[in-house]
């Protein structure tokens, strides 16, 4: 059936039968989809009734037409429904993994309008006979037994014998996504190979959280299962479900086991229609063992009444093979591995590896492993170069004890190249010499060139070393006196190496000399080790007499302008006493600064800081804004003001200055101070027994903001007040949080009742820092008996 279309109609996105016609197209490809997915099943289930049919032909010997009409009358009779008969007669004739698997489903009850458990199974692995391929295998897994599980995708893959993954078959992913995943190389960390590698079905509640990379979905749960058969194993089928699994039950495990070795069966045929043959037979592996120059055995899987592989029976001994025990070739030969080796069984041990390589196929090698077998109950244990390779249905297995002189030489080569010494032997008389491998890389020759006699080494010397070299031979080929030198060896290539040669001479019983033994060294590294050590310690010299001349002038300066104890200051009825303590360590030398003085203004200004650092720039920079907040200061500015330029000077006319600071006025008119800080810790009033921390002020350390302000306080001073001034020096302790150091700082202030400046004398002698810190305390009492200030 034809039709034709006018202009209009064919306009795209215009047409008003288009929307009809593709609702039409797409209800037909439903409908002829539903009808193959119907008639695929119909397929699967004719299958197993036919298998039915064909064990009723066996067991009652009548043809296929009665064998049907028994099947119908049956099921009629059971009530169940001719499929389920059919399934529970396959399984009664097979027997195997899947109808034990069955058989436990159809324990439980099934709920109305499902499929049993056997029907599931039997109707997959019809389904899996008549695929021919594994990717059609996977889509029938899927539509007959996974599905009903609630499984949204599965995987196929074929395990090769380097440790690789090979996509088979896949059925709920995308074919891009199935691209991307086609092969997997060795070593790479998937739930497949760690379920071939642990050789058991891995189970993961969440692949979110598995940090697994795998092909599908990273959401769900996912299932891996080893597919084998006769022992080995031939690739794994991976099971994905759309949200996190719960914990299954032991039915549904051996569900899944079972078609995973359903999955095997298929395998097995792909791969044995492979181009590439699946190994060679056992006469090309018995062939192989003659040709090898090791100890070979040829060795067979020995299965027990499951099917498992309990044991390896020793097919072949080669005629080289050497027994550990000491054992004829003909006691070994067609014994079980474990019989005449018991001491290959346990962890770790050979049998273990062998029976990991014919399950996975994967190459076993080691150039060093440990053997042990029992002689006359004593365990012997010997060193050997193993390797355990699978051939089709045998496994190879070659050895070679490791020689103990070949074990020495190795040993002595290597250490040789390690120590960059070089060995060898010369007989003087008929000139014969020997050298070992490292000694021609010394000299910068090759190994093929002509061995340098020691009598012209002279020729090969530094100019310089010319005299201690031939003063070396005299002792040794004159005297026949052991000897050793060093000298500079100029190599053909103009390389110049430092050498250590030490030689000894071999006399026979009349002193007659036989030979020259010895050994060269290159001791390059140590010399240029040596000389570059030695001008790290003139450096070293040089910087420590620096920083001791910095330290010196730090000192001086810091003592020259702050000494540790100045006279009193009494004025206007204002007592001033300081104290300040250097660090004991001169590299520590610090940039706390204290004033005190008379402005012009009749003010007393007093001001305690700390600079950040220590040394020489630390002293300096103390020396700068001490200098400036006393210039400052004659301009008559409030202590907040002072701050502000302060901060000033130590952004912008400074180099990287950062320091906290104290400013105060006193106005001795009103007994009022008034002050500011700048990221220091507060004053300390002691009044009337009490002692006191000031409000913390705002106000950020000096130098850290190009523009910033300072608060102002005031404090209105009464007669006998005392008021201290300090730096962190004083009370800091490593471990203790600051504001306990100032609690322990107002508990010793307050109970003090003597004069200031044993007050003074006394903090300092009782400080408890240990922060290797400059101190420095101001310590201001207000005289008694002073009138009150005007207008109180």
């Amino acid at each position: 059936m034809t039709a034709s279309n006018t202009a209009d109609d064919t306009t795209p996105g215009n047409s008003p039968a288009e929307g009809p016609a593709v609702n039409r197209l797409a209800a037909t490809v439903e409908r002829l989809r539903n009808e193959i997915q119907q008639a695929q099943a119909t397929a699967d289930g004719r299958a197993l009734i036919e298998m039915a049919k064909g064990v009723l032909v066996e067991r009652l010997r009548c043809g296929p037409t009665q064998a049907a009409q028994q099947l119908e009358v049956l099921a009629a009779q059971a009530g169940v429904t001719p499929l389920e008969l059919a399934a529970e007669v396959v399984n009664q004739a097979a027997q195997d993994k899947v109808s034990a698997a069955a058989g436990e489903f159809l324990l439980r009850a099934a709920a109305p309008g499902d499929l049993s458990a056997a029907v599931r199974l039997r109707t997959a692995e019809s389904g899996l006979l008549a695929a021919g391929d594994t990717q059609r295998v996977a889509e029938a897994l899927l539509n007959h037994a996974l599905a009903p599980l609630g499984a949204s995708a599965a995987a196929i893959w074929a395990a090769g014998t380097d440790g690789s993954l090979s996509l088979r078959g896949f059925v709920g992913i995308s074919a891009h996504e199935a691209q991307r995943w086609r092969y997997v190389p060795p070593g790479v960390a998937t739930p497949a190979r760690q379920a071939l590698t642990e050789r058991n079905t891995l189970w993961i509640e969440d692949m979110g959280s598995s940090r697994l990379p795998s092909i599908g979905d990273r959401d769900g749960g996912r299932v891996a299962i080893p597919a084998g058969t006769s022992g080995k194993l031939l690739g794994v089928l991976e099971v994905c479900w759309p949200q996190p699994l719960e914990p299954q039950r032991p039915q549904i495990q051996r569900q899944l086991e079972a078609l995973a070795e359903l999955c095997a069966h298929t395998l097995e045929s792909d791969l044995a229609g492979a181009p590439v043959p699946n190994g060679p037979d056992v006469a090309d592996l018995v062939r192989l063992a003659e040709a090898l120059f090791d100890s070979v055995l040829v060795l067979l899987p020995h299965f027990d009444h499951d099917g498992a592989v309990s044991d390896f029976r020793i097919h072949h001994v080669n005629s080289r093979f050497v027994d550990l025990a000491g054992r004829p070739r003909s006691r070994i030969n067609g014994a079980l591995l474990l019989e005449a080796y018991p001491m290959a069984a346990g962890a770790g041990q050979i049998f273990e590896l062998i029976e990991y390589v014919f399950a996975t196929g994967e190459t076993y090698r080691a150039d060093r492993a440990v053997l042990t077998e029992l002689v006359d109950q004593i365990p012997l244990t010997v060193s050997a170069a193993l390797s355990i390779s699978r051939h089709g249905d045998a496994v190879l297995m070659v050895w070679q004890v490791e020689d103990e002189t070949v074990r020495l030489a190795a040993l002595l080569q290597h250490a040789q190249r390690l120590g960059r010494v070089g060995g060898f032997e010369e007989n003087p008389d008929i000139g014969e010499i020997t050298w070992s491998s490292q000694l021609f890389d010394l000299y910068g020759l090759a190994q093929t060139a002509n061995p340098i006699p020691l009598r012209q080494l002279p020729d090969h010397a530094h100019t310089d070393d010319a005299d201690a070299v031939r003063r070396f031979l005299r002792t040794v080929l004159r005297y026949g006196n052991a000897a050793s030198t060093a000298f500079r060896l100029i190599r053909p290539d103009g390389v110049t190496r430092h050498i250590r040669i030490i030689a000894e001479p071999v006399l026979d019983a009349v002193g007659h000399l036989l030979a020259i033994r010895g050994a060269y060294q290159d001791i390059s590294a140590q010399h240029w080790t040596e000389v570059a050590l030695s001008a790290t310690r003139d450096q070293l010299a040089h910087t420590e007499q620096h920083a001791a001349e910095q330290s010196r002038l730090a000192r001086q300066l810091q003592q020259a302008i702050m000494p540790a104890a100045q006279p009193s200051i009494d004025a206007f009825g204002l007592h001033i006493a300081v104290r300040y303590q250097p660090t004991e360590q001169d590299h520590l030398v610090g940039g706390d600064w204290y004033d005190a003085i008379v402005l012009p203004s009749k003010q007393i200004l007093v001001s305690v800081g700390d600079i950040t650092g220590h040394g020489i720039t630390a002293a300096t920079d103390m020396v700068v804004l001490r200098n400036a907040l006393r210039g400052l200061a004659a301009t008559g500015a409030g202590p907040g003001q002072l701050l502000t330029w302060l901060n000033l000077v130590a952004h912008h006319l400074t180099t990287d200055i950062y320091a906290t600071a104290i400013c105060g006025l006193y106005d001795p008119q009103t007994r009022v101070l008034s002050w500011a800080r700048a990221g220091h810790l507060p004053p300390v009033l002691v009044r009337g027994g009490e002692a006191t921390a000031l409000p913390l002020l705002n106000g950020i350390i000096l130098g850290a903001l190009a523009e910033t302000t300072y608060e102002e306080g005031e404090l209105q001073l009464e007669p006998d007040d005392v008021l201290l001034l300090y730096t962190d020096g004083l009370i800091e302790r490593r471990g203790r949080h600051l504001d306990d150091c100032v609690e322990r700082l107002l508990a010793a202030s307050a109970r003090f009742s003597g004069s200031l400046d044993d007050r003074l004398d006394d903090l300092l002698h009782n400080s408890d820092s240990d922060t290797d810190d400059d101190t420095c305390v101001v310590g201001i009492q207000v005289g008694p008996g002073l009138a009150p200030p005007s207008g109180s």
